[in-house]
């Protein structure tokens, strides 16, 4: 199961951390496993805004590459998006998912504005 936490309101520019709880992932299945954070805004498809995968290896979509980190964090089993310079576009609902075994959680709203 995995869990997002860390959405909120946010002025442009301004800056947020998500986090992606997982449970029921032992070590041995969490450390390999690829991760990705993409979005869901209203009347437009999902966005795969950020990867890492089990090197740590990363990538970005080019709508937030410079601005957005993804990070995995083993010993907690948690990811991490961390999002700078935040504009209004980026509003949506951000979601967690493993990526090779097909999970994603609930979301988490992102609403940027003024």
């Amino acid at each position: 199961q995995l869990v997002e936490s860390g959405g909120a309101l946010v002025q442009p520019g301004g800056s947020l951390r998500l986090s992606c709880a997982t449970s029921g992932f032992i070590t041995s299945v969490f450390n390999p496993e690829p991760f990705g954070w993409f979005r869901q805004a209203p009347g437009k498809q999902n966005d795969l805004v950020a990867s890492i995968d089990s090197s740590g290896n990363t990538d970005y979509s080019d709508s937030v590459r410079g601005r957005f980190t993804i990070s995995k964090d083993n010993a907690r089993k948690r990811v991490y998006l961390s999002m700078n310079n935040l504009k209004p576009e980026d509003t949506a609902v951000y979601y967690c998912t493993a990526r090779g075994l097909g999970i994603t959680g609930q979301g988490t709203q992102v609403t940027v504005s003024s």
